[in-house]
């Protein structure tokens, strides 16, 4: 097993949206997703695009554009494709690799789908995860 295999179940459970899911859960999702090396100005996700899934960012930067406005970017520890993940909606932002390029690991609805059915916990650690988001959002909004 890679140092990055051993390390992908904390990276996880390090970020809200796996915040409160199993070790041995994260262990599966993992060996469900695989790491993706993006290359500096290749666009990572598309708005509107259907190629739902996850991506969580291990090395480099994004930057993100939402119908043609930028966005703040996206570092080590940040995610995207929550939503089309569960959804099996549109992107919701276009994602573009920085300028040291992206290592995502990333996680394909078809893949989480099944784990979600078989793992209902896990269901519920994205809902927690999905609702501090929601709410964090709102307070911002509110400032």
């Amino acid at each position: 097993m890679t140092f990055l295999a051993q390390t992908l179940p904390s990276t996880l459970a390090g970020i809200d949206l796996f915040a409160h899911t199993p070790e041995s859960l994260l262990q599966e999702i993992v060996d469900a997703g695989s790491v993706i090396d993006t290359p500096a100005g290749r666009v990572v996700a598309a708005q509107g695009s259907s190629d739902a899934g996850l991506q969580v960012v291990l090395e480099g930067s994004a930057d993100v554009d939402v119908n043609g406005s930028p966005r703040p970017g996206i570092q080590p520890g940040d995610f995207f494709g929550e939503i089309s993940l569960i959804d099996g909606g549109g992107r919701s932002a276009t994602v573009t690799a920085g300028k040291d390029g992206l290592k995502t690991f990333a996680i394909s609805q078809l893949n989480f789908s099944p784990l979600i059915d078989r793992h209902p916990e896990l269901a519920r650690s994205l809902l927690k995860g999905l609702c501090a988001r929601v709410r964090a959002a709102e307070a911002q909004q509110s400032s």
